[in-house]
């Protein structure tokens, strides 16, 4: 099979598996026990958040290893808005991860309003709209660094900027960035995750600034500052660091290659460039075919694309950020994803033309 679905996720890279292999069958204690195993497990945990702080560019005390960046973002953005003293107002924009809205979903039936930001034709936030839609009442901004749909790189300097010039708390899920692109620097929380670099499934971290006095959405827990509970996954863990520091992604390189898919894309399928593109993430239309029989037709060439996000496969309303741009139902319908990683190739991509080319 000829793999084409990076931005869902990766495979483990060997370093990242020989390290989780090693950890798991010689550190097995857990790293809350006072035994040396218990220290030795320890000592990887703490090792691996002094690798994933320098890799965010921030103090290793703020960061909290996860179980995904979906529990990341849902950690991040219920305990940003519970702490902040300026109102129950959110702003995000429609075409966020579904955990994003997930967590929004939640504090409206707490009593929080949210306004989301639809995407302008470049993919990316309209800056001003973003300032007056600011409220005194607004607590919190929640927008995704790189959409996992089309590549689109919002920009974070100027919305970061805005939430510092108005004292209001700001999240960035930098899930897809991560590992790619520059991360943005001054924010109050970020979530990562580790499949998406070659670390494990099930793994990742958030980053809560720790001058901020957050509450444990589980009164009681007693891991990760008190903020999540349950053992540590440590082979995991050191595997994720492993990933961090061994993990390459060529921005050029990838700028080739989506050059040359674009070059040779047939005339029925359109090409979504934003505004500022992450390259290996191509977000495409077919004219009058919709983007789940692309998917099966390529699956039976042997190449595995996508629909859009993984955790809206089962979605019957098109893609979010498709939609959020303006783009109709019918359009949405007709989308598919196809990103690149480091086993892509010149050939696997005049495969992957010629299969699109028989669709």
């Amino acid at each position: 099979m000829i793999y084409m679905d990076y931005a869902a996720t990766s495979p483990m890279m060997k370093k990242a598996l020989n390290v989780y292999t090693e950890v798991a069958q010689r550190y097995y204690g857990n790293s809350a026990s006072l035994h040396d195993l218990g220290g030795q497990a320890h000592y990887f945990v703490q090792q691996s958040r002094e690798v994933v702080a320098k890799a965010l560019g921030v103090h290793s005390d703020g960061v909290i290893f996860t179980g995904s960046g979906t529990e990341g973002n849902l950690i991040a953005i219920l305990s940003l808005a519970f702490a902040s003293t300026k109102g129950k107002h959110i702003i995000s924009s429609q075409a966020e991860h579904t955990s994003v809205h997930a967590a929004l979903n939640t504090l409206e039936k707490m009593g929080f309003t949210v306004t989301k930001l639809p995407l302008q034709k470049d993919g990316g936030i309209d800056i001003q709209q973003l300032r007056q839609t600011i409220r005194e009442d607004t607590a919190l901004i929640t927008i995704q660094h790189v959409n996992s749909e089309i590549g689109a790189i919002q920009p974070m300097e100027e919305i970061i900027g805005v939430a510092r010039e108005a004292n209001i708390f700001c999240h960035v899920d930098c899930v897809q960035s991560f590992g790619k692109i520059q991360l943005p620097k001054q924010v109050d929380a970020m979530t990562v995750s580790a499949h998406k670099i070659g670390g494990p499934k099930g793994c990742g971290a958030v980053y809560i600034n720790p001058t901020i006095r957050v509450s444990a959405l589980t009164p009681g827990v007693t891991h990760e500052r008190g903020l999540r509970g349950g053992t540590l996954d440590t082979p995991a863990i050191a595997a994720f660091a492993t990933a961090i520091e061994n993990y390459q992604y060529d921005l050029q390189q990838y700028k080739v290659l989506r050059e040359i898919f674009i070059k040779n894309l047939p005339k029925t399928c359109q090409l979504i460039e934003c505004g500022q593109q992450l390259p290996s993430i191509c977000g495409v239309m077919m004219e009058k075919v919709e983007g789940q029989y692309v998917l099966l037709k390529l699956n039976e060439a042997g190449i595995c694309i996508s629909t859009g996000s993984a955790c809206d496969i089962h979605s019957e309303s098109g893609t979010k950020a498709i939609l959020s741009m303006g783009y109709s139902m019918e359009a949405a319908r007709q989308f598919f994803r196809i990103s690149f990683g480091p086993s892509t190739t010149f050939e696997k991509i005049e495969r992957l033309q010629k299969a699109l080319s028989a669709v």
